[in-house]
Parts: C-alpha cells; structure tokens; sequence
C-alpha cells in the first residue's frame, strides 16, 4: 500500500486509453506531477518519494503498459507508444500540464512523452537511464572497462532474443528480480521484502515476463525514435539525476544532447534512487521543481 503524507491510502483507479488499460494511483493537490517507473518495478517503486510530493502536488503513479497491474496487451511497447499512453491517461484525468518524473526504462518513456507531448508538460526529471541509441547499446559488449566498472549489460542482448529468455526465467521470477534489483544497488538491503513481493507478485502473472521482454525487444526501435526526436532539443527545464554507483553524470550528458536547459547531480547510490535515497532524492526534486516551475 502506497500512503500520502496523510498517512492516508492513495486513491487507485483504471483508464482504458490508447488501446489499452492503466492501473494508476493519485493522491495530494496542487500541481500535476507524474511519476514513471522502470523494470523490473512497478508503480510501488515510488512509495517513499509519494508522501513527499503529495503536500504540494497531485501525484499520478501509473502502472506502465504489460506492467504492474496495468494490462499487457500484444503490442505497443516501443517507449512513443507507452510515453502516448500516459499523455492520454493525464487528459484523461483532467491534467492540461504536468511535470515528468521517470526512472530507468520510465525515464526513457518520460523523455519520449516531452518531445512528443510538450504542449502539456513543462519539466522533466530523467533518472539513472540509458538511451537507446546514444550508447545504451554500447554497455551490452563484453570489454574490461564495462566488466570493470559494473556496467557490463548482459541481460539485454539475452532478453532480446525470441522465447529462449521465457522459457528459462519462468518459474525463476523472483531469483531474477530479486538478483536484479539488489546487484543493481549501492544498498541492496532497500530492496525490501514487501517491494520485492510486489515485484514478484505483478511480473509472475500472466504475460509478466513476456511484456517485460518485449520492452527490451523494442530497443531498436527506440532508437530510431530517440534519433529522431533529438533532432529537436527540449525547451523544458530538465533535471538529470544519477547513482554514483551505476550510471552517474552519464544521465546528465546524454540529456545535454536531448535538451538545452539541463541540470544535473549525482547521489551516492547505486540504480534506485527513489528506494535507495529517497529523502535526499526528494529533497533536490522539489528544490528543483520549486525553481523552475
């Protein structure tokens, strides 16, 4: 259970939109704030940092195409597609202007909904992602220096291959997610037992895995559309936030290529800065949010 800073259980609801359903949950007042989350996680990702936002924002926490327990249908998993599914959940919830908060593959979506959508929002925070096609394909190699510096990707050339990845990791759900969430952290204990069960709980049910793939399977695809719409620098203030111990001031590099008005820190902390940090991670969000905005 997601609480606000009430201590009160934030509201839930469902929205068919752009051909599929979003689980979503909202809570507080004030300024429309949408927070995306990456994988092998869920909405649930951002229950430390919702209690601080809600005094001063509305927050939107959707559950993300295939994942959580929005629905999973065959297709649509290229980060234009899922960015357009939020942009229509946000209208459909009455929200005309929002700030983006994405982490991992939801900051990759959340840059993809301001290109695509920036009539409707006007701030974007991008957390410890890479992007396809700026060398977020260049980590999957086998070299000394990814080997050494802890980002050698390994599991993106295997998920992109067809049915083999389904068949070894089912059954196997919550050996991988709990490995990935864990090796991925400076403080692998924040991977805490209810989070962890939550995972497990949302990517074991039926087409879990398999729509968790074929967000992985679209990288290519991705990265024509990042390509194209770098073309064009965002005009949005962004804020690119990075773990120490994973991706770092490479998040901040990469969005001075996509945007002109960029700011940028890095925590120490490893991958999930919302689980890992999330008083600090708040702290310089709402400085932020409260600056530029």
């Amino acid at each position: 259970m997601i609480l606000d800073h009430r201590d009160e259980p934030v509201r839930t609801g469902r929205a068919s939109v752009n051909g599929t359903s979003l689980h979503y949950r909202t809570a507080g007042s004030g300024p429309a704030v949408v927070l995306l989350h990456g994988v092998p996680k869920t909405g649930y990702h951002w229950r430390h940092l919702v209690p601080k936002l809600t005094p001063q924002y509305t927050v939107v926490v959707p559950d993300l195409r295939g994942l959580g327990d929005s629905a999973r249908p065959a297709g649509g998993y290229d980060s234009a597609t899922m960015s357009d599914d939020i942009a229509a959940l946000m209208a459909h919830l009455g929200h005309a202007s929002y700030t983006v908060v994405g982490e991992d593959w939801g900051a990759v979506i959340g840059y993809q909904l301001a290109a695509r959508h920036r009539d409707h929002v006007n701030a974007l925070v991008f957390a410890e992602a890479l992007f396809p096609g700026f060398g977020f394909e260049d980590h999957t190699a086998l070299t000394p220096e990814n080997v050494s510096s802890g980002m050698h990707l390994w599991h993106l050339g295997f998920y992109f291959q067809p049915d083999v990845p389904e068949m070894l990791i089912t059954g196997h759900e919550r050996d991988l997610i709990t490995y990935m969430i864990k090796n991925e952290r400076l403080y692998p204990d924040t991977a805490t037992p209810d989070a962890v069960e939550e995972y497990v709980r949302c990517y074991s049910m039926p087409g879990g895995i398999r729509a968790m793939l074929a967000i992985y399977r679209a990288m290519l695809v991705d990265a024509e559309q990042n390509r194209q719409s770098s073309q064009k620098k965002l005009d949005i203030p962004v804020l690119a936030l990075g773990g120490s111990a994973f991706i770092a001031d490479r998040n901040e590099t990469q969005m001075r290529i996509m945007a002109d008005d960029v700011t940028g820190h890095v925590f120490t902390a490893g991958h999930d800065l919302a689980e890992e940090i999330p008083d600090e991670m708040a702290e310089v969000v709402l400085s932020f949010l409260a600056e530029r905005l």
